[in-house]
């Protein structure tokens, strides 16, 4: 029986990860911050008959100290794990500072999931084919990194916040890599294209807009878990491996730079 956690778990293509593996008999411990999706993704888990084997940890994940006891939590009730499953994002039409001071976008985008990788990297290194898995936008190279403006202090927009975090991903996994060279634990980063994946952090009219264009052009989460269930059960492969909608990312993209990723690395180390 594998070990999973899936933080964003409660929706979406996290949702559909979770409820996956549980229906393959493994345990899968769900992170988010609703607490009654958290019960109605439960209750699945029961339908499943796999109650059991399903957890869930109710957090704020734009919150350092929230994500630092989430790994204390898995790290007092895990003694291995197989998977780690990044999925949570949240659109903020207006700018959020958080009480760490980081901007919303890039404290759940990126932030959460650099504490959560590294934090839960020694119970991933003692499982069988461990791997972590970040749902972002590998593989667009449009929006930057506000090297000295992170925050977005001067000159806020929700693009540009979604889209720093996006690179700010990407070389999350270039640093992770580059960290735990010689490590066992896969980084896979994945852009799965257009999901329906709901519309519920969206406000009016943008919520409206999506929904249509969802209707046309969007996939169904069932379709796009299969490619990053497919790279998850893959044992090849080591350090970094980047997809977009299943085809492999150019390492040498500008985006996925070994400098920046270094550099972002380093100063999150700071700021944390």
């Amino acid at each position: 029986m594998r070990k999973f956690v899936v933080a964003g778990g409660t929706f979406g293509m996290g949702r559909g990860l979770a409820l996956h593996y549980l229906g393959q008999g493994d345990q899968v411990t769900i992170v988010g911050s609703d607490p009654e999706r958290g019960r109605q993704v439960l209750d699945e888990a029961g339908r499943l008959g796999a109650r059991d084997r399903a957890a869930f940890i109710q957090a704020d994940l734009t919150s350092v100290a929230e994500n630092r006891r989430v790994i204390e939590t898995v790290k007092a009730t895990h003694d291995s794990l197989d998977g780690l499953v990044n999925t949570a994002l949240r659109h903020f039409s207006q700018r959020v500072e958080t009480p760490d001071g980081f901007e919303g976008t890039f404290a759940l985008y990126y932030v959460s999931r650099f504490l959560l990788g590294h934090g839960l990297t020694e119970l991933l290194e003692k499982g069988d084919n461990p791997v972590i898995v970040n749902i972002c936008g590998v593989g667009m190279t449009k929006g930057r990194i506000h090297w000295d403006d992170l925050s977005l202090k001067r000159g806020f927009g929700s693009m540009a916040a979604m889209l720093q975090g996006g690179r700010a991903t990407d070389l999350l996994g270039v640093a992770y890599a580059d960290v735990h060279r010689g490590g066992r634990t896969r980084y896979v980063l994945h852009h799965p294209g257009f999901t329906d994946s709901g519309t519920s952090s969206l406000k009016q009219p943008a919520k409206t807009i999506v929904q249509v264009l969802a209707k046309v052009f969007a996939q169904p989460v069932g379709k796009s878990i299969q490619p990053i269930i497919e790279l998850m059960d893959d044992p090849s492969g080591r350090g970094l491996l980047a997809y977009d909608r299943r085809k492999p990312v150019d390492p040498g993209l500008p985006t996925l730079d070994l400098g920046d990723a270094r550099r972002l690395y380093e100063l999150t180390s700071h700021l944390l």
